[in-house]
């Protein structure tokens, strides 16, 4: 595979996206915020229930359930991974974390985005608002019991839904240290 990064061709450039070529290989590329850098907020509130979210995605023309998440710099140039972590989690649920750790970060779709995402675990929450997303987001929140998180996302999945694969990771990251280790 040939993988000339001196040597872009751009092939579409869109509002957010554009499309471009490095030798014979085809990549997506994000254009605004922090170029492709995003995070997923891996949360339970005191109650012991994970926050899930589910919402319209137009590149699958489905509705899917995921994790809070979204764009570092989206909104501010100044912006870091974990206060872009606090803000998504804020809008997106309306719970605010007392605390945030950045756990480990990593590509989405190595062989055609330069999207990295970070998991980041947010801890000490309370109740601040309705959440549901800003503009023309259309977001649901939904708490579930942690023990019966992994049946309920199958459900959703036979209800039609798309379930973000990251969504296991992140369950993963509740039970486990990165070593593997389990979690106390």
């Amino acid at each position: 595979m040939q993988t000339k990064t001196d040597e872009t061709e751009l092939l579409y450039e869109g509002r957010w996206l554009r499309l471009v070529r490095r030798g014979t290989w085809e990549a997506c590329e994000r254009t605004h915020g922090g170029q492709g850098l995003a995070v997923l907020v891996v949360a339970v509130t005191p109650d012991d229930e994970v926050l899930f979210v589910e919402q319209p995605r137009a590149a699958l023309g489905k509705r899917t359930i995921e994790m809070p998440a979204g764009l570092v710099g989206d909104d501010d140039g100044s912006d870091t991974l974990e206060s872009a972590a606090r803000r998504e989690l804020v809008e997106e649920t309306g719970w605010e974390p007392g605390r945030v750790e950045v756990l480990v970060m990593g590509p989405t779709t190595p062989g055609m985005s330069n999207e990295r995402i970070a998991l980041v675990r947010a801890w000490d929450l309370r109740r601040v608002g309705d959440g549901g997303g800003v503009g023309l987001e259309s977001i649901t929140v939904h708490t579930v019991p942690r023990a019966q998180a992994p049946a309920w996302l199958m459900q959703k999945q036979r209800e039609g839904f798309e379930l973000d694969l990251k969504l296991w990771a992140g369950l993963w990251m509740l039970e486990h240290a990165l070593d593997g280790s389990r979690r106390d």
